[in-house]
């Protein structure tokens, strides 16, 4: 498919930065400690997490015996297979139509492309032929029902927003709209918050109540918005939603000029949550669905 061809030239060189160091230590590099401590630094300035790391420097040890490679440029590629297996788990498609509508509930911090990724998100929902409805109840900043009201008319979906109205109460609102008008997808933007911020998550706890109540068996996905740039910040934020939340899936920002996307390595190894989607710029098609051997050829330089 020559979009995604595209996508991966895009991906590439989004992820140049973090690959940088990992490309560097194999440049005239003979299979030795030296080697390996090299790309020991490298993975852990990707923010790759010590975890990981070490995980990935085993694995990449135990394939070069079996593999019986003999020089660097073969250790390089046994090092993207073992990345890419790595990072297998955290691929799965976000599947539409089980329920309608299906509703999802997305969360970030400020600041991490939450309410741009919702656009986004919409128009590749959109683009597959899904019908979706916006919850604005992000009302906590005043900017974000705008934000979100230009998306909607951009991408010409239906929003429920209330003016300063209780985030619960809109997305109540919303789920309900959805079902009477028969969307495929109601998708609920709430407040961008901190972990720390306890009266703001405990809401977050409100609205996934409150969801649940106008249909049972909703959210039926708890998605959380992550900057790629936020490195080992980005995995405490994961688990700490996750705690409160029950996180289903990711989607990961701003990849494109950030040395930290080695922090996927690390989601993996930690907090294993679904990546549905990465971005890798700021255009609407720039969101695109995770693949663990596309992402490992990128971060690798293979």
């Amino acid at each position: 498919m020559p979009s995604r061809v595209g996508w991966l030239g895009k991906l590439k060189s989004g992820l140049r930065r973090t690959g940088n160091g990992i490309t560097a230590a194999f440049v005239n590099a003979q299979i030795d400690d030296e080697l390996y401590e090299e790309l020991e630094a490298a993975l852990l300035m990707a923010d790759a997490g010590v975890k990981a790391t070490e995980f990935l420097l085993d694995d990449l040890r135990r394939r070069v015996r079996s593999n019986m490679a003999t020089d660097a440029a073969q250790v390089k590629v046994l090092l993207a297979d073992a990345v890419a297996d790595l990072l297998r788990p955290l691929e799965k498609e976000l599947v539409i139509g089980e329920h309608t509508p299906t509703v999802i509930m997305v969360a970030g911090v400020n600041g991490a492309g939450k309410t741009t990724s919702i656009g986004k998100l919409t128009r590749h929902l959109a683009d597959a032929g899904a019908s979706v409805l916006l919850a604005a109840a992000d009302t906590f900043r005043a900017a974000a029902r705008e934000q979100l009201l230009v998306w909607a008319t951009r991408n010409t979906v239906e929003i429920v927003s209330q003016e300063g109205g209780d985030p619960a109460a809109v997305s109540f609102d919303a789920v309900n709209a959805g079902k009477a008008r028969g969307k495929d997808v109601v998708l609920v933007d709430t407040a961008g918050r901190l972990p720390t911020q306890t009266h703001l998550m405990d809401e977050l706890k409100k609205i996934k109540r409150v969801v649940t109540r106008a249909d049972a068996t909703a959210p039926h996905e708890v998605l959380l918005v992550i900057d790629g740039n936020t490195g080992q910040n980005a995995l405490s934020q994961v688990k700490a939603f996750d705690e409160v939340l029950g996180l289903t899936g990711l989607i990961v920002t701003k990849l494109d000029g950030t040395a930290k996307g080695g922090v996927l390595c690390a989601i993996a190894r930690e907090r294993p949550i679904p990546v549905y989607f990465i971005g890798v710029g700021e255009k609407l098609e720039d969101l695109e669905t995770f693949n663990a051997r596309e992402f490992a050829t990128a971060l690798t330089g293979t």
